[in-house]
């Protein structure tokens, strides 16, 4: 693969962070916003990377898996067995539809902030863009670590506040 082809591929690959905490009436415009912001890239020539966490991470993975033809990759931490149930319960139902193309589990020592800004970017790294779902501007959230490290890789990125 020539340094344009694989650049060309790397440009369809999106890394998604957001907010564990969504509130309920942003957690009712979800499905629009998800339209608006991950529709247009999520063609499927596309791969999508997600945290497996609870909030926008599953959020995000339903929305693709049932609306889009895009390739899915689910990134933890340590384990799916760590992620909260309903996190990992839904990992596992994408995984067992086989709508996902990987599981990838980063076996961290423990889990924690420096675990998962290693998950993060792990991801960004992999990826050509990086659509990010913030709550609030609290610039200690991953959310907004993730996409200011996309920033230093000179990554485009698109916040989309929740």
């Amino acid at each position: 693969m020539t340094f344009a082809e694989e650049q060309a591929s790397v440009a369809r690959h999106v890394t998604i962070t957001g907010t564990r905490s969504i509130p309920a009436e942003s957690e009712a415009q979800l499905p629009g916003l998800f339209d608006g912001y991950l529709r247009p890239f999520a063609d499927p020539d596309a791969h999508f990377y997600l945290g497996g966490a609870a909030g926008i991470d599953t959020a995000a993975l339903d929305w693709l898996a049932d609306c889009s033809q895009a390739s899915l990759t689910v990134v933890v931490p340590r384990m799916v067995a760590d992620q909260p149930a309903a996190a990992a319960a839904c990992i596992r139902r994408w995984q067992e539809a086989g709508r996902l193309v990987q599981v990838v589990e980063l076996g961290a020592d423990r889990l924690g902030t420096a675990a998962y800004h290693a998950r993060n970017r792990w991801m960004v790294d992999r990826s050509g863009f990086v659509i990010g779902f913030p709550r609030g501007t609290e610039a200690t959230s991953g959310t907004w670590y993730t996409v200011n490290y996309a920033a230093e890789q000179g990554k485009p990125r698109l916040v989309v506040p929740v």
